[in-house]
């Protein structure tokens, strides 16, 4: 569905990411991981077509997304940021009601179906309680899951998702993830970004690696995301292994030589 080919991304007079090739299938998901700096949100940018590609190209369903309209990019692909700073007390239905843009003509008002479709996404998200709450009033937690509602309203197929649990508390997490796996379930396309290992082992189907501006390993998180990979983009030591009861890996840094 999604695809980089040969991709180089980055800004004028700077290249921050070289050569990655990958793809992404509907209903898989796909975590990025990597230290500061080494260009997820750049990445990100550039599959979303907010930034021009430098080299190769980024492909939705066969189709190079910059021949594509902004409007035609997203009905396709839908977006969450890690933060929205909101500046004006709209409810927390008119937010997600924003996602409808792309299917509204210039200068019209959002039709019924819109406003159906809105209401949908928060009701997925069990937030359809919250639809006439002012959006500056809610929890950054129940910010989070409206702005994933607002991506979902416009009826994407694929969906980038920018650290989607930063500065969420864990009981936030776990539900955000939750939702992830059951979007992906639904048949969508996900990629997500995060610094916590433990939600690749989650999450995601695959996860891929970046370090020093190139794709450095991608596979299923069990065969990719081991102790030296995990050293080499972070620098810490670490033990993996699944704790009694879950069915999940866990990472946990090595303190056992006097580190803090």
């Amino acid at each position: 569905m999604l695809e980089l080919r040969n991709l180089s991304f980055g800004y004028p007079g700077r290249t921050i990411g070289q050569k990655m090739t990958l793809t992404i299938g509907r209903g898989e998901v796909l975590a990025l991981l990597g230290p500061n700096g080494a260009g997820k949100t750049t990445l990100f940018k550039t599959m979303l077509g907010l930034l021009k590609p430098k080299a190769g190209d980024v492909l939705f369903d066969g189709l190079p997304l910059g021949g594509m309209s902004a409007g035609e990019r997203a009905k396709r692909i839908g977006y969450v940021p890690q933060a929205h700073a909101a500046l004006f007390p709209f409810t927390v239905r008119d937010v997600v009601l924003m996602g409808r843009a792309a299917q509204v003509a210039p200068f019209a008002a959002p039709s019924g179906s819109d406003h159906a479709i809105a209401m949908d996404a928060l009701d997925r998200l069990g937030m359809a309680h919250l639809a006439d709450r002012p959006y500056t009033e809610i929890s950054g937690g129940e910010r989070q899951m409206a702005l994933i509602a607002r991506a979902l309203a416009q009826q994407p197929k694929a969906l980038v998702m920018d650290e989607p649990t930063a500065s969420l508390d864990y009981g936030n997490q776990m539900r955000v993830l939750s939702h992830v796996r059951r979007l992906s379930a639904d048949g969508m396309a996900i990629v997500l970004s995060t610094h916590n290992p433990d939600h690749v082992f989650m999450v995601a189907d695959r996860v891929a690696l970046l370090h020093d501006g190139a794709l450095a390993d991608l596979g299923a998180p069990a065969d990719v995301l081991t102790p030296a990979r995990v050293k080499q983009l972070y620098g810490i030591d670490v033990v993996m292994g699944t704790l009694p009861g879950s069915r999940f890996q866990v990472c946990s840094p090595r303190l056992d030589q006097g580190e803090v």
